[in-house]
């Protein structure tokens, strides 16, 4: 299959974006069917430090990506959970994390006119400390430890740069864009691009698979991410980290 046809079949079943809703009854509006789920291991120096458990559902008003993650201590495990919801366009409609164990600190981001505003609390019976970012609904959420974000990135990458004008989709390699990012965890935006840098053949569990491969650029560092032909996110490599997360 050649990288036009899969992309055309991913936009099809898989983006995020309005043509989702179109061919709807609105009697099915409030089904939401599974795109992906599964988890992630997550590696440091080669040894297995947390895994990530996550789900994507779309339905015709929108989008549910929910995740779970798990960090193993020398002593305790630290478990976080997050749900990002979108509307049928793709934007922000709310997010949430909380800390399961052994913290409790909840936060959540609402888009409120021209701005997002994060509400944090560390106690639940605490009063929550409010933060305003003078961002869009359309910024996207790429939240420390929640891996699965990224994979709602590149399909939000493809839905832009990978276009059909009156023939086949294409996407050219070396294609950039820039996106705003708001960061909950730290509190704090940034602006990434993503470039699509080709298909090329690379072990996954001791197995040669080949794969696509687009280079998330940050202020504090470049990401690998290797997706399949569903562009199902399989691997990530942090180089500068020496942190790799594998799909299960």
């Amino acid at each position: 299959m050649t990288i036009r046809q899969i992309i055309s079949v991913a936009l099809g079943l898989l983006l995020l974006g309005s043509v989702i809703a179109a061919g709807k009854d609105k009697d099915n509006d409030s089904i939401a069917h599974a795109v992906d789920s599964g988890s992630f291991g997550v590696f440091m120096n080669g040894r297995r430090v947390a895994t990530e458990t996550f789900s994507i559902k779309q339905g015709a008003k929108g989008s549910t990506v929910t995740s779970e993650f798990k960090a193993d201590g020398a002593s305790e495990t630290s478990t976080q959970d997050s749900e990002l919801q979108l509307n049928a366009a793709g934007e922000l409609e709310k997010y949430e994390w909380k800390e399961v164990s052994p913290g409790k600190t909840q936060a959540v981001v609402l888009p409120n006119d021209n701005f997002l505003i994060e509400r944090v609390t560390t106690n639940p019976a605490d009063k929550p400390q409010e933060q305003p970012f003078m961002l869009p609904a359309s910024t996207s959420i790429l939240d420390d430890y929640f891996f699965i974000q990224r994979e709602v990135l590149v399909w939000k990458y493809l839905t832009i740069d990978c276009r059909q004008n009156k023939g086949p989709v294409e996407c050219l390699v070396g294609q950039k864009t820039q996106f705003g990012t708001l960061n909950p965890h730290s509190r704090s935006s940034m602006a990434v691009s993503m470039e699509y840098t080709g298909r090329e053949k690379i072990p996954i569990r001791g197995v040669e698979r080949e794969l696509y491969r687009v280079t998330l650029k940050t202020e504090n560092g470049d990401w690998s991410l290797w997706v399949d032909d569903q562009f199902k996110l399989v691997r990530i490599l942090i180089a500068s980290d020496n942190t790799e997360v594998l799909r299960d």
